[in-house]
């Protein structure tokens, strides 16, 4: 039996635990549920990943002298903040690893309501809803059937207010973060690590990039990204104060 078709009957069984509080957004609830347990997985890398951050944090003086002993000299002072970064064991990519880690689930669940058949068998899970919207659906489908204000557009608008709120709250607090711990080298001096400085300009938008995938994957793959996006706003904020 492949590994979809275990997750398949998983996925129904816990449903069917669920369908007396849930009715049927049942599955959609077990969604929730699967994406708050990958979550809680992944949660001591976020820890670490949090004491990684105090500990860049707590280089920038010693990278600011860095800075001015090797002015006139970019390319060992990039080796420098490389050489200081590996000596503290402190990596400036550590917070990337939480989330490359819930890609197998993001994509397992964009196969499982992607799919027609699963283990040769009709795949009963696409007949399953959140509110009145198809879990195996995508906006566009909501907006063929009904338009944005119709019942399965809503349920769209009500996960991309979500996303957007998140976005925003997310926007301000790494804004914030990014001004009061500025990176080595985000001044363009050339001590930043390779890489580091595209990524720091990008990091405040990524939140507002979830508004595309919740637009163009199936509506249970939506939901978990809408729930791990939620969570990980509340997690950054607990964890980063």
């Amino acid at each position: 039996m492949s590994v979809l078709a275990v997750f398949a009957r998983l996925v129904e069984h816990v449903a069917d635990l669920l369908t007396p509080l849930f009715h049927a957004s049942a599955a959609a609830a077990a969604i929730v549920l699967f994406t708050a347990l990958v979550r809680l997985l992944v949660h001591p890398l976020s820890r670490a990943a949090a004491r990684g951050q105090r500990a860049r944090a707590a280089l920038q003086p010693r990278i600011a002298e860095l800075r001015t002993k090797h002015a006139e000299d970019p390319q060992r002072l990039q080796k420098a903040v490389l050489e200081l970064h590996a000596e503290e064991k402190v990596s400036p990519l550590s917070g990337c690893l939480p989330s490359l880690l819930q890609l197998p689930a993001f994509f397992l669940l964009y196969h499982l309501f992607s799919s027609s058949t699963i283990g040769g068998e009709a795949n009963g899970l696409l007949g399953h809803e959140l509110f009145a919207a198809p879990l195996g659906g995508r906006w566009a489908d909501a907006l063929a059937d009904g338009g944005p204000f119709g019942p399965a557009g809503l349920v769209y608008a009500g996960l991309f207010v979500l996303v957007t709120a998140v976005a925003v709250f997310n926007y301000r607090r790494t804004k914030r973060m990014m001004a009061s711990n500025p990176v080595a080298g985000a001044g363009g001096d050339g001590g930043q690590v390779p890489g580091l400085g595209a990524l720091n300009k990008v990091m405040p938008f990524m939140s507002f990039f979830t508004l595309v995938t919740v637009a163009v994957v199936p509506l249970a793959a939506a939901l978990y990204v809408v729930t791990s996006t939620t969570w990980s706003a509340v997690e950054r904020a607990a964890l980063y104060q």
